[in-house]
């Protein structure tokens, strides 16, 4: 029996933040927009036509204005953006039989299989029509044989287009491309690259695998290969992507309301310092309470993507004080993180966050040197 071949669709809004402010005010369409931090800030995300003065993300917002006095800047809804990533996720599973959900803005589908009962290119392009439709926001697509071929695919098709790579054009599609294009290769890697004179993807491809491999060791097999169009990653299920969770059963009873928040704040501030170190961010926050009986009650919520302590300790104290039978003993009492993203790195950059993101570099800094519990937060009421 042969194995299907892959059919894989990456699918990305199009400068997300800036798409979504202009939807909630549509007199900002079609201006040089900044989505970002004051004059001392950054740039969390800019508009196609601020693109056009050499504008990114992550550019200190002087340097910006500099570049283009009149750009409009604007603050930024971080809820928002949930919000719609919300809407857009749940238009891709009512209709995709496997789907990844890689960040807020940015999915793989796995349509392998599909081609048997219809044509999965079209099939994507009326989804993509059906999300525009819904949502007001440009989405782009790329469709390949594999995750990696279908991102570049998007990248090239962007600003609200498509592209399909059909099986076995792979190498084609690749060569004339700079070899930065390939997801993984930063600054330093393509400097290096340069310097071996290699300009594109093609260039790649015709070195000795060998040679790259003496040069980056295992990552130069794999961008060998990438070079070539080949590429295993599978696509996560999203309803199975991984949750952080913990639990703590106590060895009595407990009563103490005081003591249970206080437990509440230690577990959650431990979830959240392994979301960080893994990049994540979480859109729900769950709640469980066991008592001596066993029963056992457990609540959750969505809410806006973050890693941040003190937007997940509220959010778990509100839990806990709508599930708890107050004046009953407490057995078990358990946070889950779920909803589990990459962290966009510009939700990073807005102005009330920038701040923040430092602070908590800076405890994660110490926990990482001397231990998790070496800081903790008051519990508070």
């Amino acid at each position: 029996m042969s194995i299907p071949q892959r059919i894989i669709a990456h699918f990305d809004l199009d400068a997300f933040f800036v798409s979504v402010e202009c939807l909630n005010n549509p007199s900002l369409k079609g201006l040089p927009l900044i989505v970002g931090g004051r004059e001392r800030g950054v740039v969390a995300a800019c508009s196609y036509e601020a693109r056009k003065f050499g504008i990114h993300s992550a550019m200190p917002m002087k340097t910006a204005l500099r570049l283009c006095p009149h750009a409009t800047v604007v603050k930024g809804t971080r809820g928002e953006y949930s919000r719609y990533s919300r809407w857009v996720t749940d238009i891709i599973a009512n209709k995709a039989p496997l789907f990844e959900k890689a960040s807020i803005d940015e999915f793989y589908l796995d349509l392998t299989g599909m081609d048997k009962y219809f044509n999965p290119y079209q099939w994507t392009i009326d989804l993509r029509q059906e999300i525009i439709d819904k949502t007001g926001l440009p989405i782009s697509f790329g469709l390949a044989a594999n995750k990696m071929v279908a991102k570049i695919a998007t990248d090239e098709a962007k600003p609200n287009g498509y592209l399909h790579i059909a099986f076995g054009r792979e190498k084609e599609f690749l060569a004339p491309l700079k070899v930065n294009k390939i997801p993984g290769v930063g600054e330093s890697t393509f400097h290096t690259l340069r310097d071996l004179g290699v300009e594109t993807i093609a260039d790649v491809a015709l070195l000795p695998i060998e040679l790259l491999e003496n040069r980056f060791g295992k990552y130069g097999a794999d961008l060998w290969h990438k070079a070539h169009g080949i590429h295993h990653s599978e696509v996560v299920p999203f309803h199975e992507a991984k949750s952080i969770s913990t639990e703590s059963t106590f060895e009595e009873n407990v009563l103490d309301t005081e003591r249970l928040m206080n437990e509440l704040v230690r577990m959650t501030e431990r979830v959240a310092y392994e979301l960080r170190q893994d990049n994540k961010m979480a859109g729900c926050v769950a709640v469980k309470i066991r008592y001596p009986d066993f029963e056992t009650t457990s609540r959750q919520t969505s809410i806006d993507y973050t890693s941040y302590d003190d937007e997940l300790i509220p959010k778990a104290k509100d839990l806990f004080h709508k599930l708890y039978r107050k004046g009953q003993p407490v057995r078990l009492l358990g946070v889950r993180l779920s909803e589990l993203v990459d962290e966009a790195v510009q939700t990073n950059l807005f102005s009330d966050v920038e701040k923040k993101t430092e602070l908590y570099k800076a405890i994660d800094d110490v926990k990482n040197r001397f231990g998790t519990k070496s800081l903790t937060k008051a519990a508070g009421k």
